[in-house]
């Protein structure tokens, strides 16, 4: 297995396109990081002394805010403001001051809306991997070997994931290093603050942002491996890859449309993949739990994999 994915991934890099994809990624991350340089409001906060009575007057307003909607605030609104309140509580009894100097990590913070285009080149790369085989005819050397399909699918799945966890790793590592050199690091460690269920944590930066890049890498992942899966059943990257990039742009408006009306959007796979919702806002439909979404995305995983590797094993590929 280990030199089929050795194969596999030597096939992707010799690929020119590969090194268009890694090259876009860099000079993306690299206009971003001169934007925000040359904008230099972003560059430092003014020295705000009276920040925990700004706060606490913060905390009236929503309060105020609170009261006047009564039952006619939403579901979302009132977890904002809940979040928010108790985030400027935590603040105050803690001396954690908001006051921050923009550095490093607020950088690889926004780089992370590059995630998406990470997403995109991985999902072109999954669904050429298996659909390029049979257009170029080499499907049949792979299949005259001592190999089972399983494992020649399998070994192509992984070198898609690797694929997309090198791409990950590459915005995630420049970022940090472009970061440093134009920002610098941040003079004092200020933790991040996790809101969870009610409950306020302290999180190291730099281990929250992993964890940060971790979830919002969950759609990427589902969405190439749907590519994927098109790729292997369908013979057909072209569709593939539009399908997927499609659904990666307004899977997730859609769904939020539909669960404004029906409850079953909750069971969407789109619906579930953003974990980030459960920490940083409100479930997409009341109800959701974190077990609930983390469920629903190994269901489709499954169900993505039923199809490719029933499909692949039985239909006469070698024709």
């Amino acid at each position: 297995m280990g030199n089929l994915i050795k194969n596999e991934l030597m096939k992707i890099f010799r690929r020119p396109g590969t090194y268009v994809m890694i090259g876009l990624l860099i000079f993306v991350i690299s206009v971003a990081g001169i934007i925000i340089k040359s904008q230099e409001s972003k560059g430092s906060v003014p020295d705000n002394a009276e920040w925990k009575q700004a706060l606490i007057i913060q905390n009236q307003e929503f309060e105020k805010q609170l009261d006047e909607m009564g039952d006619a605030i939403s579901r979302d609104q009132k977890a904002y403001f809940d979040k928010e309140i108790k985030m400027n509580e935590y603040r105050i009894e803690n001396d954690i001051s908001p006051n921050v100097d923009y550095s490093v990590w607020g950088f690889v913070t926004d780089a992370s809306m590059f995630i998406e285009l990470a997403g995109l080149f991985t999902i072109i790369v999954a669904a050429g991997i298996v659909a390029s085989e049979f257009s170029w005819g080499t499907i049949k050397l792979l299949l005259i070997r001592p190999i089972t399909r399983s494992k020649i699918l399998l070994s192509k799945y992984v070198s898609v994931l690797i694929f997309g966890l090198l791409m990950i790793s590459l915005l995630f590592s420049y970022s940090v290093g472009l970061g440093s050199i134009l920002f610098g690091l941040p003079e004092q460690a200020t933790p991040y603050l996790n809101y969870y269920e009610g409950k306020i944590t302290e999180q190291n930066m730099l281990v929250h942002l992993i964890i940060f890049y971790g979830f919002k890498s969950i759609s990427m992942v589902m969405l190439a491996t749907m590519a994927f899966m098109i790729s292997a059943v369908f013979r057909n990257s072209s569709l593939a890859i539009g399908l997927s990039i499609f659904l990666m742009f307004v899977g997730s408006q859609v769904t939020r449309v539909i669960s404004m009306k029906y409850e079953w959007a909750k069971f969407s796979l789109f619906a579930n993949t953003d974990l980030l919702q459960y920490f940083e806002g409100a479930p997409l439909v009341e109800g959701m739990t974190l077990s609930f979404s983390i469920m629903m995305l190994f269901v489709y995983l499954l169900l993505f994999h039923a199809l490719t590797f029933g499909v692949f094993s039985k239909r006469d590929v070698a024709g």
